[in-house]
């Protein structure tokens, strides 16, 4: 089972390594401040274990068996992400706005994964590789919560580095180019969403 695990947690942090919303919404929330940037975080992190844990119970099967569930999702999720691209591109021209509240910040990455049903097929085709012969649902529930563990840190650590840095960030040429740039990855996420059924 060990060996397992470790083999789950090497492809988590790889996994992890890969950019995609998550990454984009971060590095937007770090200009404004770490509390933000950690909210977005934890948001997102409570998305990923509710997919993590419906595959482990079984239940997002559902979610890939019904075609009007999945594709209705998908939709409602490309279209937050290109309205958050779209509010990213305005804030660009103008002064850096104040940190939004806490709460703002952590439904943004709530909704962001949330409404991502790539994340319910990923979890249903991810975990059971890792999983050691005739295991269970409890260790299927197991690695699931590992998988959020080791994304939850990959998150905090980047947050981390972002804050450091976060003086050279709130640069005013610096900003706007980091508000185009993740803009336009929000936008062409929630485009590729709509475009790319699966």
């Amino acid at each position: 089972m060990w060996s397992n695990l470790a083999a789950l947690v090497a492809a988590s942090f790889l996994i992890a390594l890969s950019p995609g919303p998550g990454t984009a919404l971060v590095l937007r929330q770090s200009v404004r401040g770490r509390a933000s940037a950690l909210a977005t975080v934890f948001g997102m992190e409570i998305a990923v274990a509710v997919w993590a844990v419906a595959a482990a119970l079984g239940l997002s099967v559902l979610l890939t068996a019904s075609e009007v569930a999945y594709h209705s999702l998908r939709i409602a999720g490309a279209v937050f992400l290109v309205y958050l691209g779209v509010k990213a591109f305005r804030s660009a021209s103008g002064p850096l706005p104040e940190a939004p509240p806490a709460g703002h910040a952590f439904r943004a990455g709530l909704v962001v994964n949330l409404a991502n049903p790539k994340l319910g097929v990923f979890a249903i085709s991810f975990l059971p590789q890792f999983l050691p012969a005739g295991s269970g649902r409890g260790t299927l529930l197991l690695f699931a919560l590992v998988w959020v563990a080791v994304d939850t840190l990959w998150y905090l650590v980047v947050v981390g580095v972002l804050d450091r840095v976060r003086g050279r960030l709130t640069r005013s040429r610096v900003r706007r180019a980091l508000e185009r740039v993740s803009g336009g990855v929000l936008i062409a996420l929630g485009l590729r969403l709509v475009f790319d059924p699966r």
